[in-house]
């Protein structure tokens, strides 16, 4: 059976109980939706503990891996490392997902609004610039250059891949303008539905090429349009060679190579 949310917070309440009783750890926050107050019952467990200085990191690790090993039924677990952090990914029997972070002291803070220090003091760290939308466009077109060179090659699994990279970009960039959360496609299902039309023809519906190729033809469009809002002039030198990458694979773009761009309140479902 899964985890129901009671059984959630028993074991975070466990894992913040014995974050209080161990003297190696100074201060312990949450992070995600709990920090935001909005968890439903597909939530998981994201907890950041802050060590004292004479800390042994892999100690404090070692000690809370048997734990949820011995008392909360884990049954894998992964390590991802940041600057100033560790964070350890536990898969419980249940399904219940806990990223158990441990700091030093000097990183130990908010970076965003997902935080919420549940003991302890945490620093006052500078907040970090969101990416600009050049950069996000930079992927977008760059992934865009992977699926021409896929499809061209015969690799349709990788040009597959390759487009749903480029979604991931334009749909960053959807998100951002709507004031929705643009990582992880957190915000894309509360896109309007004119955004939605949009998007959906980016989906191909088989690996045909046929099918691909005009996936990704609708794909360099929208990547234009939703480029257009934010960067007008970067989209305009864009508009020809990235139309001209839809026909290089055998399908026209949708608009026409030498149409030119709607304005950005005239969006094209």
């Amino acid at each position: 059976m899964p985890f129901t949310l009671v059984e959630r917070d028993a074991v975070r309440d466990e894992l913040i109980a014995a974050a209080r009783a161990d003297a190696r750890v100074t201060a312990a926050a949450v992070f995600g939706s709990d920090a935001r107050g909005e968890t439903d019952e597909w939530s998981d467990i994201d907890m950041g503990l802050c060590l004292a200085e004479d800390a042994d990191r892999a100690a404090v690790l070692t000690d809370c891996t048997t734990r949820l090993y011995d008392d909360n039924g884990a049954i894998a677990h992964y390590d991802v490392c940041a600057a100033g952090a560790v964070y350890r990914v536990f898969l419980l029997q249940s399904t219940l997902q806990v990223d158990l972070s441990v700091w030093d002291a000097a990183a130990f803070g908010a970076l965003g609004p997902s935080f919420r220090l549940v003991f302890g003091t945490a620093r006052e760290l500078p907040q970090p610039e969101p990416p600009g939308p050049e950069g996000v466009i930079g992927g977008a077109w760059l992934y865009a250059l992977h699926v021409r060179s896929s499809l061209a090659r015969g690799r349709v699994w990788q040009a597959e891949h390759m487009l749903s990279r480029l979604r991931e970009q334009i749909i960053s960039l959807a998100c951002t303008r709507h004031g929705l959360p643009s990582g992880q496609g957190r915000g894309v299902d509360r896109l309007p539905a004119e955004a939605h039309a949009q998007l959906r023809p980016m989906i191909a519906g088989s690996l045909a090429p046929d099918a691909l190729g005009t996936a990704f033809a609708a794909a360099t469009e929208v990547l234009l349009q939703e480029a257009s809002y934010v960067a007008p002039e970067l989209a305009s030198r864009l508009r020809e060679p990235l139309r001209e990458l839809a026909v290089q694979v055998g399908t026209p773009a949708r608009a026409g190579r030498n149409t030119p761009l709607a304005p950005a309140r005239d969006t094209e479902p």
